[in-house]
């Protein structure tokens, strides 16, 4: 079986709309300091671009959580397998996140998040499915709304590969 990737997403829209997110999110901060935390890994490329786009003063830390072990079902258990190198406490949180689908990780980590005492914690992901959504999650920033396909390019991967593509595609096989 093969896949080929069609593009959904093309590579000067995501540029477009990760210029007009660092401009809100901007305006949103301004006279503060963003502490933004990437969910690893696939948040890893978004943040980057985002970051670069902030006018304001941000620092950045990465987690990695897990709620699939090594399967392709989530098991519903949501797994720190690196957490903050930083303290949370006082300071103006942006998570930041690729894609949001069902909300079930997502809601969990939230909830762990504010108890560590920030000033205040927002979300921002590139892509939303809210189609999927099975938690409900607020997303104060977000990328683009897209339809339940499974989609790859800008951090996202399909067994491991096409990350690096500079658009979002969706994964057909044939």
């Amino acid at each position: 079986m093969s896949e080929q990737i069609r593009v959904m997403i093309g590579e000067a829209e995501t540029d477009k709309r990760i210029r007009e997110l660092g401009a809100k999110i901007s305006a949103d901060y301004a006279g503060k300091e963003i502490h933004m935390i990437c969910v690893l890994k696939g948040g890893v490329f978004f943040m980057c671009e985002l970051a670069k786009r902030i006018t304001v003063p941000v620092s950045l830390d990465f987690m990695s959580i897990s709620s699939y072990g090594d399967d392709i079902k989530s098991s519903g258990v949501v797994k720190i397998t690196k957490d903050l190198d930083q303290p949370l406490e006082g300071k103006d949180v942006l998570v930041v996140e690729d894609i949001i689908d069902s909300g079930r990780t997502l809601s969990y980590l939230l909830e762990i998040l504010k108890g560590r005492n920030p000033e205040s914690i927002r979300l921002c992901t590139l892509l939303d499915k809210p189609d999927r959504r099975v938690r409900d999650v607020h997303v104060d920033y977000c990328g683009f709304e897209i339809p339940d396909e499974f989609v790859v390019g800008y951090g996202l991967d399909y067994a491991q590969k096409y990350r690096n593509l500079p658009f979002i595609g969706v994964v057909e096989t044939n």
